[in-house]
């Protein structure tokens, strides 16, 4: 008799498709909810309520101990604190896609490295050109990134209508893409170096990757220690978000108990039946322990920390971040002053043609390849849509202006971000509509020759 309750055997492309095709439902019903805490932060900051609201933020908390002073706004707890946990997912995702997942293949990858890389050059050298010798230079990298939770919310709208490969091309590039502003904001944005505590937070990576090569795979642990590396990067003036990308680079890929020793160890267990087991068993009891934790440690340390924290940082940290970074006071600002202008253009137009124009000289030099199914009238689409700069835009901003012009500035980063969502998706609806018009026509032809 065939039990209907068994689950299907498991593949090798398991482990690379259901991790990723979760990362995508996550990350798409995040965009939802971040767009609903980006109205509601301009909806406050334009109320009644406008100022308890902004002050809200600037609440100190903290701790001192006689010389030693820890106390920080509310608002840099969440972006230098909580963004920790959203860069250290990040980087667990880039690390299982380069070395599980379809960027294994190196001329796979290459196609969305060269896109990144373009959409960082390209802006950043309009940006300059426009701001030229103009308070707000240095904001520069504001028009780096691509926020990855609305670009894959914009993708959700088509299903199954856009090429899945798009879906990777995108959502790797806006990867690569955040980690090269991370290191750009690590050490472009960061204050006087503490080279006392930036050593003692090297020190504290060694000791992680000390206790990883001794075998220990208790998360309090590697947490206690993480903390205690944010810290000392907190401290050094280097920007401490990079401790959550070196951490989640360094962590290990490699399962520790074998589907083969798994199954040897459940058999061991379900040999014997629960009513059969004395209470007090200590044997039993053993089993059962090892059992559960031989289940937990079948799965790579990447995929566990990243199945535990990702819906934490999509449906917590990130729109506890908008709140936060997204309250513009509207009266006042306006989309001519210099540098909104400038990083809208940055967005709308230098992204779109850095990943486009890079990734095509790529493809041809042979140093990258068009994935399957994706042609470049998709890749054009889902260029502009690179254009969303939203959280690392509005995290870089926070750093780079000062209070005369950060209003300006985020105002330019929504306006730039709502243009290329609005561009990339009717440019997708249109591509959608020709493409199921286009196989309508070609279904009528086959069955006219069939008559």
């Amino acid at each position: 008799m065939i039990d209907t309750h068994q689950g299907l055997p498991h593949e090798a492309a398991d482990s690379i498709t259901k991790p990723f095709a979760r990362f995508l439902k996550i990350e798409a019903a995040a965009g939802g909810l971040l767009l609903l805490a980006v109205l509601l932060a301009l909806g406050l900051a334009n109320s009644p309520w406008q100022e308890g609201f902004l002050r809200f933020w600037e609440t100190p908390i903290g701790l001192t101990f006689g010389s030693l002073d820890f106390t920080r706004s509310l608002r840099h707890w969440i972006n230098d604190g909580l963004m920790t946990l959203f860069f250290f997912v990040l980087s667990l995702e880039l690390k299982r896609e380069l070395v599980l997942g379809e960027l294994r293949n190196p001329r796979q990858a290459a196609l969305p490295f060269a896109g990144a890389l373009g959409g960082m050059v390209v802006p950043v050298s309009l940006y300059l050109v426009l701001m030229s010798g103009q308070p707000g230079m240095h904001g520069w990298g504001t028009v780096m990134a691509t926020d990855t939770a609305f670009v894959i919310g914009c993708l959700a709208l088509f299903g199954s209508r856009i090429p899945p490969t798009l879906r990777l091309f995108l959502l790797s590039l806006a990867i690569f893409d955040d980690v090269g502003a991370i290191l750009v904001v690590a050490f472009g944005y960061g204050e006087a170096l503490n080279w006392s505590a930036l050593g003692l937070g090297f020190l504290g990576i060694g000791i992680v990757a000390g206790a990883s090569r001794l075998g220990i795979r208790s998360v309090p642990v590697y947490f206690l220690l993480g903390a205690a590396v944010w810290l000392c990067f907190d401290v050094s003036g280097v920007h401490a978000t990079i401790a959550g990308v070196i951490l989640g680079l360094m962590t290990p890929t490699r399962i520790w108990v074998s589907d083969a020793r798994l199954r040897e160890i459940l058999g061991r267990v379900l040999a014997v039946p629960t009513s059969e087991r004395r209470q007090g068993d200590a044997a039993s009891h053993r089993d059962l322990r090892q059992a559960g934790r031989a289940v937990t440690e079948s799965l790579s340390p990447v995929e566990r920390l990243e199945m535990m924290l990702h819906p934490w940082v999509g449906f917590a940290i990130m729109p506890i971040f908008a709140l936060a970074n997204a309250g513009i006071t509207i009266e006042g600002v306006d989309f001519v002053q210099p540098v909104s202008l400038a990083i809208i253009v940055g967005l709308v137009l230098g992204k779109p043609i850095g990943v486009f124009v890079f990734g095509w000289i790529a493809v041809r030099s042979g140093l990258a390849a068009l994935a399957p199914g994706l042609s470049w009238p998709f890749v054009l689409a889902g260029s502009f849509l690179t254009g969303i700069g939203f959280t690392m835009s509005l995290f870089i901003a926070g750093l780079a202006f000062d209070s005369s012009v950060l209003n300006a500035a985020k105002l330019g980063i929504l306006g730039g971000s709502a243009l290329s969502a609005t561009i990339g998706i009717l440019m997708l609806l249109l591509l959608t509509l020709l493409v199921a018009r286009t196989g309508s026509a070609t279904a009528a032809g086959h069955k006219d020759q069939k008559i």
